[in-house]
């Protein structure tokens, strides 16, 4: 018989079983609290309850470890493709190399949009925000491609998730070529999954656009490093939302949403704000000085993580990658100067030391995006954009479990007692 966990109230005891995963915290079934007791758990904010059972990914954040599938992501991101850690996350293994040929060539012949929906996108404003128009496009694809959303039937299931994968990138080059006022570029299946993007957001008609290697193998890196992260925000409402029943597009559509908030996908968006706000590196210590001072509202944006107390092992790749992205396009920014300054300072400083202040994932790629061009309202939806996979094969795992209910939190009610109506004359 397994560990259990003993709960004493009002003189009686209630047992409920401790389950063991394969790795990492173990879990108190509480299934049965409120049957046989009457009463709730609190959790403000979910961060001490496991709401789902996953193969997927696994992180401890005192070690600094994120696993796919067992992987490590500083192994995936080094190796691998953004194609092949998909393929992984979709279906439990690493390909042969006929299988991921084959999944990559089913993802290419999926890039395309319904032709009405360059109408769709004319119905915005130009000066939209990208994640808005990804919000309103992702959820339309349900009404042209409804001869998917059948989530019972698991060829629906993949064929939805392919195309998902697959027009992402449409979408969000779609998006960015319309907020700056140039014609949409179809996509070139000739190409990578991440080169065809680049190609559709920076390349014109008028002339042919060459991909960087080391410019689409940054990006393919961020990807990857960007394709799931357990149960965020973000994958929790893809979550909840598919578990009323709700079709894949309009899941994926909830998660994008919630992706869009500042304390979710905007981190690399406000680390890049904070180094243009110190402008030149001479100007660092002084601000270092700022964030110290607890009386002081500035704060050093792309250090420290909520899960991570160590190094972000997505950090660690990203070191790297800038460097080959600042070499490579010649970079000659003095935030971009701010930005490796900072990061040396940082980590030989004591107090950022002491408080496990390290660089994030955040801090190296809003600098890596913006030197490679793109405007700062498309970080998130490169976000978005690499997220996809991860949230569609939550959405599978979750869809496949016998076990998983549709989502119902509960609440502690502190509201008024039940009271009489009082007529309008006699308030």
């Amino acid at each position: 018989m397994g560990d259990t966990a003993k709960l004493s109230m009002a003189g009686a005891d209630f047992d409920y079983p401790v389950i063991k995963g394969s790795v990492g915290p173990d879990v108190v079934d509480i299934r049965k609290l409120y049957g046989q007791t009457g009463m709730f758990t609190y959790d403000p904010g979910f961060t001490s309850t496991a709401a789902c059972e996953s193969a997927l990914t696994f992180i401890d954040g005192d070690e600094g470890v994120l696993l796919h599938r067992g992987y490590a992501i500083g192994e995936l991101a080094e190796h691998s493709t953004f194609m092949e850690t998909s393929y992984l996350l979709l279906n439990g293994a690493l390909p042969s190399q006929a299988e991921l040929t084959d999944f990559s060539r089913t993802i290419s012949r999926h890039t395309m949009l319904h032709e009405q929906l360059a109408t769709f996108y004319r119905g915005f404003r130009r000066d939209a925000h990208p994640m808005a128009i990804m919000c309103g496009v992702v959820g339309a694809l349900s009404a042209f491609y409804h001869d998917s959303t059948d989530i019972a039937d698991p060829v629906h299931r993949k064929i939805s998730s392919h195309r998902l994968i697959a027009k992402m990138p449409t979408i969000a080059a779609m998006a960015f070529k319309y907020s700056v006022g140039q014609p949409f570029v179809y996509p070139d299946n000739s190409l990578s999954y991440t080169g065809n993007f680049l190609r559709m957001t920076f390349g014109v008609p008028a002339e042919p656009y060459e991909v960087n290697p080391v410019v689409e193998q940054a990006l393919d890196r961020i990807f990857i490093l960007h394709a799931d992260h357990e149960q965020n925000a973000s994958t929790s409402t893809v979550r909840l939302a598919g578990s009323s029943g709700a079709n894949p597009f309009a899941c994926i559509a909830a998660g994008i949403a919630c992706l869009w908030g500042p304390a979710h996908g905007g981190a690399n968006e406000a680390a890049l704000n904070m180094l243009r706000e110190i402008g030149t590196p001479d100007k660092i210590p002084h601000y270092i000085e700022r964030a110290k001072d607890k009386n002081d509202p500035f704060r050093l944006m792309g250090f420290g993580h909520r899960v991570y107390k160590n190094y972000d092992p997505r950090a660690t790749v990203m070191q790297k990658t800038v460097r080959e992205v600042f070499a490579a396009l010649k970079v000659n920014d003095p935030v971009f100067e701010v930005a490796l300054q900072l990061e040396e300072m940082a980590l030989n400083d004591p107090y950022f030391i002491e408080k496990k202040l390290f660089p994030n994932v955040d801090f190296y790629s809003g600098v890596i995006l913006s030197a490679i061009g793109f405007p700062t309202t498309m970080f998130t939806a490169l976000f978005a954009l690499a997220r996809t996979v991860g949230w569609v094969a939550q959405w599978n795992e979750m869809i496949s479990d016998p076990g998983q209910k549709i989502g119902r939190p509960r609440q502690l009610y502190t509201g008024p007692v039940e009271r009489s109506y009082v007529p309008l004359s006699k308030r």
